[in-house]
Formats: C-alpha cells, structure tokens, sequence
C-alpha cells in the first residue's frame, strides 16, 4: 500500500534543514507533527518532598533540554543563586548548546558526552569527589541509575517534571498511512486516548528498542524500525520504506 500521510508524534522540529523537509519534498508526502505526551514541571513544595537540597551539589547531569529547562525554573522558584562553579555534564553537544540559555558558556566548567548516557559516564567517572545531581522526570530509563551506581559517585536524584499524555480526542477520526512513535509513552497514549485503537492497515514505526518492546506489548505490528546499521536515523528508515511502498 503507498505512503501518502505521516503522523510523527512529536513537536515539529525548528530547524530550517529538518531531515523531514527533505522527505516531504523528495517523496511527496504530508508529514504532521502532534506531541503525543508532554512535560509538565514539578513545583517546589514537591521537590522539597524529595529532600533535595540545592545547596550540597557541586556538579549536574544534564541528559536533556527539558532537565536544563526545569533545573533553572526549580532554581529560581526555591530562589537559589546556581554558583559560577557548578560542574555541568551534558549528554550530548546539542544539551550542552542548549545550556547557553541560562549560562554563559565560555566561564562555566562544562563537560559534554558524544550521544548516549554511556558516553557521558566515561567523563562522570573521573570527577568521583564531586555531589552530583540528577534531574529527571518520573520515568527514567533504568540503565541511568545502573551506571551511575557502577561508578561508585555520589548522586542525588530529583524529579523535577513529569511525563503526562496529551488529549488527542480530536484525531479520533483522522486517518494516516504511518504513525512515528519515539518512546513507550507514546505509545501508551495512544491506547490511553484511543482504547479501540485497531492497527488494520496503518503502518506504525518505533524508534528504540523500548518503544520496540512497547509495541510488542500492545500486539502492534512494527513495521518500520530505526535505529539500524542501513537506516541509524527516523527519517531514513521512513524513506526507504516509502520508496518500496510507492514504487508499487
């Protein structure tokens, strides 16, 4: 069956270049963009709860935009001055970038990853005196704690934003050829808004081998996966599967 409609259930990317730009224009097809699920930050009197006292850390991970987002809105809310010699350790070079928002980037101690939480705990490993802090929503990939454990290093974990499915009523009548799912959740919401949901003839593509694992779970047919050796991004794996779909 041809590709005509996509569904990725994500915000649109900001970036003139998007990968998706490219492929509406070489395939010819529509690509909407709907969030699925969306962040919303935890206030102080909860963070309070979790015994998180700001002052005893000297170092924080940072394996998102949305963990600097909520760290320096926590920050400002319990009114506490982030000192000029906090340690940052960001995931990747896009966090680090994104960093910039709150600080000033060339007088910070600031250490990047390559990509993933593995890459990253190569740094973290060497910085063992340091009180480290970890914001996170409320679902964490277990392997984060795991390695951290492994390295013998002081961390706190703080719940500063949670992970909460979007109302998505008004699609309940929306047809499309291929829906994009990145995370569990996604999926999850999904069934959430749409219990009935029957997959019939959409095609659904995951991203990670959790989201895999989800769709598994919920009996939906995969059938577009990424990341691969032949196809390491989304956007390459949605390409090659539409090249084959519409040269029917």
């Amino acid at each position: 069956m041809k590709v005509k409609t996509i569904l990725v259930s994500q915000p649109e990317p900001k970036v003139e270049n998007s990968p998706y730009l490219r492929l509406v224009e070489k395939q010819k097809v529509k690509i909407d963009f709907r969030p699925f699920i969306h962040v919303e930050g935890v206030d102080a009197k909860e963070v309070r709860q979790q015994k998180i006292d700001l002052n005893k850390f000297t170092a924080i991970i940072l394996t998102s935009r949305n963990a600097v987002d909520h760290f320096f809105r926590i920050a400002e809310e319990m009114r506490f001055k982030v000192p000029d010699t906090m340690k940052y350790f960001c995931q990747s070079e896009a966090v680090a970038y994104y960093l910039q928002k709150y600080v000033v980037y060339r007088k910070r101690k600031i250490y990047v990853g390559k990509r993933t939480f593995q890459d990253l705990s190569i740094i973290v490993k060497k910085y063992k005196d340091e009180e480290f802090m970890l914001p996170s929503s409320d679902k964490l990939k277990p392997i984060i704690p795991e390695i951290l454990d492994d390295l013998k290093v002081s961390w706190t974990r703080a719940t500063l934003y949670k992970t909460v499915i979007s109302d998505l009523s008004d699609l309940r009548n929306v047809y499309y050829d291929i829906l994009v799912f990145f995370s569990p959740s996604g999926i999850q919401s999904l069934f959430e808004n749409f219990p009935d949901f029957e997959q019939n003839d959409t095609r659904i593509a995951v991203f990670g081998n959790t989201t895999v694992r989800e769709a598994t779970n919920r009996a939906l047919r995969i059938d577009i996966q990424a990341p691969t050796p032949e196809t390491p991004s989304m956007t390459m794996a949605l390409e090659k599967y539409i090249s084959q779909a519409n040269k029917k």
